[in-house]
């Protein structure tokens, strides 16, 4: 039987707006009759509906998620995966409810089944269209962005540091002593592989050793063209002298090293191989996968604090949250013609 606030003040003997104050836990009320309370609503077994809470606290407790991806995988993608997966658990233990939506024509379809849920705040995760952020303003709603960028000054958003993370990596590979280099790099569109490539070129030139870089753009970032297009590069690798190749995922890395063993070419040792992430099946493939650690999990916990923060109206939540990268060292490199076994980086998680 449904039972409401009136039916339990007349039988805890106080006034509805009492009763109210009890069930929200918002305003004093004595002990004596918080207990009366109480014990009338564990003999009803009264749960407040999730209107009724609305309709008093003008919070639906629900949060939206919209990854914005053109290409599949999207759920499942082995990054987004483990960010949507530490987003759920940190907004179950802060009592939010979670509306997941994907979007790959990066329209306003998504946004608008959202706001008809009403639901209290929104994380907007990879790149989106201005459209989009102009679209969300019109109605007032908390939203942060996660792993992608804007020129939008009023846009709280939660990045890696992809421009140090590519600098790492040309620090590796050049502390090893490769001096001829191959990238695999994934969509310039996307600010991540951008800036990888970006902190890649810039930390070479430092080294001295930007001469002698090849660049394979790719226009999708998944393990099928890292491997299609070393397969197709493989020869002209072997002919050129590279000894490395920096791939700006961790995907399109594992295809490159499936097509490289596949041709008899021996990794790591006629060819170095670096990605960029930290995915699960980095350290599971044979060799395991040298790369840079994405701290995904930290990114989704924090997303879900801030917009909390932003939802209970709380001053001081910081614009640009940016996220160190870490060097993890594992099977895939070695030293190469002009290095030596004591240049070899730490073990992995030391960098």
């Amino acid at each position: 039987m449904n039972h409401n606030i009136k039916e339990i003040a007349e039988l805890a003997g106080v006034s509805r707006s009492t009763a109210s104050r009890v069930i929200s836990g918002k305003g004093y009320v004595s002990q004596e009759v918080r207990q009366r309370v109480t014990a009338v609503i564990e003999e009803l077994q009264y749960k407040p509906s999730a209107v009724a809470r609305a309709m008093v606290s003008q919070r639906t407790h629900n949060i939206g998620v919209i990854v914005f991806r053109e290409w599949q995988p999207i759920v499942s993608h082995p990054l987004y995966g483990k960010l949507i997966d530490a987003i759920l658990l940190a907004a179950e233990a802060r009592g939010y409810s979670v509306f997941l939506k994907t979007d790959q024509e990066m329209s306003l379809r998504s946004t608008g089944y959202l706001m008809e849920q009403r639901v209290d705040g929104l994380i907007l995760i990879s790149r989106l269209r201005k459209n989009v952020i102009d679209y969300v303003k019109k109605f007032n709603v908390p939203y942060l962005m996660v792993n992608g960028s804007t020129d939008d000054p009023e846009v709280i958003h939660l990045v890696s540091n992809d421009e140090e993370g590519g600098q790492r990596v040309a620090e590796h590979l050049h502390g090893l002593g490769h001096r001829r280099f191959l990238v695999i790099a994934g969509p310039q569109e996307h600010r991540s592989h951008n800036l990888r490539l970006e902190g890649f070129k810039r930390g070479l030139a430092k080294l001295g050793g930007a001469e002698n870089v090849e660049i394979a753009p790719s226009p999708e970032s998944g393990f099928e063209h890292g491997y299609r297009l070393m397969a197709e590069r493989a020869d002209d690798f072997l002919r050129d002298g590279r000894t490395a190749v920096f791939a700006t995922n961790d995907m399109l890395a594992l295809g490159v090293m499936k097509a490289l063993l596949e041709r008899g070419i021996d990794v790591p040792g006629r060819a170095s191989v670096m990605g960029f992430d930290d995915v699960a099946s980095a350290a599971m493939f044979a060799p395991a996968l040298t790369t840079v650690r994405v701290d995904t999990e930290r990114m989704g916990r924090d997303a879900v604090g801030l917009l909390d923060r932003l939802i209970r109206k709380e001053e001081g939540v910081p614009m640009l949250n940016e996220y160190a990268s870490e060097l993890i060292v594992r099977q895939s490199t070695r030293p190469g013609p002009s290095g030596h076994e004591t240049a070899a980086a730490p073990p992995e998680g030391e960098g």
